[in-house]
């Protein structure tokens, strides 16, 4: 595999598994994370090496009996994964969606953005309005896509990931004629590749520079903290991509999250 993309996928990989427990098994590593048994991303397999149909079989044996109590499974896929896997994923109804991984190797492109009031979270408080414009997020999302809203505690557990992840994953919050309104994530990431991730801002405080403030910040905090280039992931059904892609990021690959309800 290209240096390049494998260095994408690495810290996509650590970006998923940072602040879960995470365990080595037969041809795939298993990340989880016990207090947020709803979240897909913070329970999930990584690293699949599994090629020949009974190291298949075992991988996802153990895989299985590893995530017992869990309502779904979800497995990480990138160039690396074995063909023979991803198809027996497809075999036994699992579904794939993908993610566009992007690269920004030099400065961020385009005019600076406008002043806008940055800070990081820190304080309860803080957390408190993360939570709230999280859940403005997952309502947006699931009027989108035409489904029932999420449970609060689908909210609730995606902070309680979050909060794992840092301080190592630093979240912002940017103010919008005071208020809290848009939030993004930086984190200084592995081998000199960083990540930036978790965009969203209120639709009513859109166009008004939020979220190019929050990019430009984010990358700094990542560079700040040791990374060179950095990295975002896009969905390639959505408009942001063009919008990362003015900034600078370019497209490397594509990973897979491989997902199946346990029922």
């Amino acid at each position: 595999m290209d240096a390049a993309v494998r260095s994408v996928c690495d810290t996509y990989a650590a970006y998923l598994a940072l602040g879960h427990a995470v365990e080595d098994g037969p041809g795939a590593r298993l990340v989880r994370a016990p207090e947020a048994p709803l979240i897909w991303d913070a329970n999930h397999v990584q690293g699949v090496t599994a090629a020949e149909p009974e190291a298949v079989e075992a991988a996802l044996d153990w895989a299985d009996r590893s995530q017992q109590g869990l309502e779904h499974r979800h497995v990480l896929a990138d160039p690396s994964t074995p063909p023979a896997f991803t198809a027996r994923l497809a075999l036994d109804g699992y579904r794939a969606k993908p993610t566009l991984q992007m690269l920004l190797r030099g400065p961020l492109l385009g005019p600076p953005p406008p002043p806008v009031e940055l800070r990081p979270v820190e304080s309860e408080a803080d957390w408190a309005s993360l939570r709230t414009l999280l859940r403005e997020d997952h309502q947006e999302i699931c009027a989108r896509e035409k489904r029932p809203p999420y449970e609060e505690a689908v909210t609730d557990q995606m902070i309680a990931v979050k909060r794992a992840k840092a301080p190592e994953l630093r979240f912002w919050l940017a103010r919008d004629r005071g208020a809290d309104a848009a939030f993004f994530s930086s984190w200084p990431g592995v081998a000199g590749v960083g990540m930036v991730e978790d965009l969203f801002t209120r639709p009513r405080a859109r166009r008004r520079g939020l979220a190019r403030a929050l990019i430009h910040r984010a990358v700094a905090d990542a560079r700040e903290r040791g990374a060179g280039a950095v990295l975002i992931g896009a969905d390639p059904t959505d408009t942001p991509k063009q919008a990362y892609a003015a900034l600078g990021f370019r497209p490397v690959c594509l990973t897979w999250s491989w997902l199946r309800d346990k029922g």
